[in-house]
Order: structure tokens, then sequence, then C-alpha cells
């Protein structure tokens, strides 16, 4: 049976490139399928044309920071109408590989206001309520990445990573939960599991309009004691 949270629940996982991002977003994803939740997994930058472009251009280099910064918010537009608020409508868990976070911190990172960054993507981005950030030195990141590619992009450069994970440890967010990159896997994925039974409940029992039998079949649902 397929249980869904009243007003959906969005998890965004951030990280500086090889935190292990998509590797704790599957982990995520598949536990709560177990538990009977109803989860929708994306990323950005998504598959879409602008996406496509983005891609391109960390390759290529084309797009200045600004330029790029100014994608990013075009793909995250249709991203936030077509896919995240549609889900979370739906009383769906929408766990997102990177969001509007990356932004500043990357582009905040070559040489962008990160403040400014976030303002303007908050002007129209649904604000998770869960936000986990896998930190972890820029040092052992490039080199997972370097294993991982045999190569770095233009992104993948020590200074950049260094200023990137300094953006983000300097997020000041009431749903921010940091965890330490260099723990297992298992361990990783664990934790990201118990702030999001503690946000998903916390967000629940705020929901005063609800009837209680409701609910407590919401709360049920989040720790997989409904499936």
């Amino acid at each position: 049976m397929n249980h869904r949270l009243p007003g959906g629940f969005l998890l965004v996982i951030e990280g500086i490139d090889g935190a292990g991002k998509t590797t704790q977003a599957e982990a995520v994803a598949e536990v709560l399928r177990a538990r009977g939740l109803e989860v929708v997994r994306s990323h950005e930058p998504t598959d879409g044309p602008w996406g496509r472009r983005i891609r391109e251009s960390a390759v290529t280099g084309r797009m200045s920071p600004e330029e790029e910064a100014r994608a990013f918010m075009q793909d995250r537009r249709e991203h936030v109408e077509q896919v995240i608020r549609p889900a979370l409508d739906e009383g769906k868990v929408v766990i997102l590989d990177r969001y509007y976070f990356s932004t500043a911190a990357y582009q905040g990172a070559r040489g962008l206001d990160p403040d400014r960054l976030l303002r303007e993507n908050e002007a129209f981005a649904v604000e998770p309520h869960l936000l986990a950030l896998i930190d972890l030195p820029a040092e052992v990141g490039l080199r997972r990445v370097g294993h991982r590619d045999g190569r770095a992009n233009e992104f993948e450069t020590l200074v950049q990573l260094q200023r990137s994970r300094e953006i983000f440890l300097s997020l000041r967010k009431p749903c921010l939960v940091v965890i330490d990159g260099q723990r297992s896997p298992e361990e990783i994925r664990d934790e990201i599991l118990v702030a999001f039974s503690l946000k998903a409940v916390e967000r629940i029992a705020a929901q005063a309009h609800l009837p209680p039998a409701e609910r407590l079949a919401a709360c049920l649902a989040v720790h997989g004691a409904g499936a």
C-alpha cells in the first residue's frame, strides 16, 4: 500500500563534488519506498534543454558565471513548476540531488554574490523541508571525483571546491542538517533517514487542520509502520 504525506515533503541533498549525493539520494529513496511512501527522485541540472546547456558549459566554459546562474534559474523554474510542485501537491516525497544552494555555492565560488543568488531563487523556488548537506574536505571530494571521472571539469579545482564548501557551510536554514561525508555510506544514509523522520513528523504535527486519525496515519507511514 502506498502512503502519501499531506502537503508532500521536499528533501534536498547537497554537497561539493564527490560528496556522494547521488548515492545517498538513491539509498534514501529505496528505504522510503520500502516503507510504502511515494517517492519522486530528481536532480539539477535537469535533463531538459536548459540543463543540457549547463552541462555543456561545464565542459566548454562558454558561459560566464552570470550567464550560467541565469541558465540554472531558467532550468529550475521549469523543474519547480513541472516536477516539484505537482509531486508535492500529490503528497509525494521529492528527493533532489542538488538544488539552488548549489547555484549559490558554485557560482558564488566563481565571483557572484551567494546571498543575492539565494534571494533570487527563493523568490520562486519551493523551500525544502529538509536540506541534508553532506560535508567533506575539498581535497577528499576532488580525489573522489578524479577517481570517478579520470579528469576534472572547470568546477573541480581545489580552490573552487574549497570556496564552494565554505559557502555551503555558511548557510543558515532551519531545515539544514550537516552530515560528516567521511562516514560510511550506510551511516550517512541512516542519519538522513533519522532527520527525515523528525522533520516529517514535525511537519505533520503542525498541520492542525488535519483530523487526528489522518495525522497519526501519516506519522506511522513516515516510520514504515503503516506499510
